[in-house]
């Protein structure tokens, strides 16, 4: 099998590409969603005049610089991948999707790098009125930046706004039908409140270290109340509107992919939602599922006994290429969505009574919750892109027909090998740059 799989260059593209999208992505979600707890930090310090929300700023501020120049570097190889590994598909669409990636570079990109050093180093010289301006810009471009992407992503889900051209190439005819694209402002809200998940769990995990550790026990109580505060906020709109309504976007425009994520397989009147269970594709049917009557029935159209169309009831040309991994992607991002809002409302009851800060047990699972909410993002990722398969552009092009024939495997796998070990290294280094931060702590940067 995987000699079959090293000889596949179609394959390799997608799992390369997969590979370098997802260890992207771990850090732009870092800085989107630390970004509005840097401008609560500034305005609070502004407000109250107490200097530990100015110290917290400091010490996150330089995590999310370590992010953003993590992101820039992971980036750029996925720009390229576009003409080196996906010509076709830039050939057919770059008229479209060029429109969004340039925008996100001119009015993002370049609005983040612009404010980052006066952010970082600006503060002293120009005053707190000028940082907490560029705070503000920082906050905003990582969200244009966010915006941007999704509405490209939503694009190839939900194609709107386009023309096929004689030649078969898709070209742009209404760019605000692009930018207001029901299903991108959808997803948009559902990915920011995922990213401000992993700000609020990694702002909350790290407060939860330095209170554990008896160290900087004013500034870990200041972040972890307003970590907690906003991170129950985040888990409760995760779940509701924002991901029931991209659900919902699902059911009705790929409900082949909805069928599959969950776990349907058969049409039916009061549709059970699957919480647990293991997708046999031989017999098409869940193996040891636990299920919760009618809800799905109830969640998708508002009807306990409304008709939920199965996986079988779509030809089978139309159905994901891999139902089982999209099916347990889905799952995994929404058990730990469950186990997020859990966590923050217990955390939530303890700091209304005044006890959170000596719960060592709840300090303890907030401290080491900090991967999951990652996993989560990228889990909630491969679920919308395994869902799109076997098309690249939702109903107009398929993977099969977009990527690079001229590009071996063994070309592929060489890179991709390559591109294995060098995120490998870069993964430790920020990993030890950020250690040190969170070690040293508030204050001035660590040497």
């Amino acid at each position: 099998m995987i000699a079959a799989v090293a000889d596949d260059a179609l394959t390799l593209h997608r799992l390369q590409f997969a590979i370098t999208v997802a260890y992207h992505y771990l850090f732009p979600q870092l800085t989107m969603g630390l970004a509005p707890l840097l401008v609560a930090f500034e305005v609070l310090h502004r407000r109250t005049g107490h200097e530990a929300w100015a110290r917290l700023s400091r010490v996150f501020g330089r995590i999310f610089a370590l992010a953003f120049a993590m992101g820039v570097v992971t980036g750029i190889p996925l720009e390229f991948q576009f003409g080196t590994n996906w010509s076709r598909f830039s050939a057919a669409t770059g008229g479209v999707i060029g429109q969004t990636l340039a925008l996100e570079g001119v009015f993002a990109f370049f609005l983040e790098s612009a404010l980052l050093g006066v952010f970082l180093y600006g503060g002293e010289r120009f005053g707190p009125r000028v940082r907490l301006v560029a705070t503000a810009g920082l906050f905003v471009g990582s969200w244009l930046s966010g915006f941007f992407i999704v509405m490209t992503n939503a694009w190839m889900q939900h194609p709107v706004g386009y023309t096929v051209r004689p030649d078969g190439v898709l070209a742009l005819t209404d760019l605000s039908a692009l930018l207001t694209n029901p299903w991108g402002l959808r997803q948009y809200a559902h990915t920011m409140v995922g990213a401000l998940i992993t700000g609020c769990f990694a702002t909350a995990s790290i407060c939860a270290y330095w209170l554990l550790a008896g160290r900087h026990a004013e500034e870990a109580r200041r972040g972890l109340t307003l970590a907690v505060a906003t991170g129950t906020v985040a888990c409760l709109a995760a779940i509701q509107p924002t991901g029931a309504s991209q659900a919902h976007m699902m059911s009705v425009h790929q409900p082949a992919a909805f069928a599959a994520m969950e776990g349907l397989f058969e049409t039916r009147t009061a549709a059970p939602i699957a919480l647990i269970g293991q997708p046999d594709m031989e017999t098409l049917s869940l193996d040891n599922p636990i299920h919760v009557p009618a809800m799905l029935s109830f969640l998708t159209w508002k009807s306990f006994t409304a008709e939920v169309r199965g996986l079988t009831d779509f030809p089978r040309e139309t159905w994901p290429d891999q139902v089982p991994l999209l099916y347990y992607a889905y799952h995994v991002m929404a058990g730990l969505g469950s186990i997020f809002l859990a966590l923050m409302a217990l955390a939530a009851v303890l700091l209304r009574r005044g006890r959170l800060f000596r719960a060592r047990g709840v300090l303890w699972a907030l401290m080491l919750a900090l991967p999951f909410p990652f996993i989560a993002n990228t889990a909630g990722w491969m679920t919308a892109e395994l869902g799109r398969q076997p098309w690249v552009v939702h109903g107009l092009l398929r993977t099969a027909d977009a990527h690079s024939p001229q590009v071996s495997a063994g070309n592929t796998l060489f890179t991709l090998i390559g591109f294995l070990g060098l995120y490998a290294l870069l993964g430790l280094l920020f990993l030890f740059l950020a250690g040190r931060e969170v070690h040293h702590g508030p204050g001035e940067a660590a040497h």
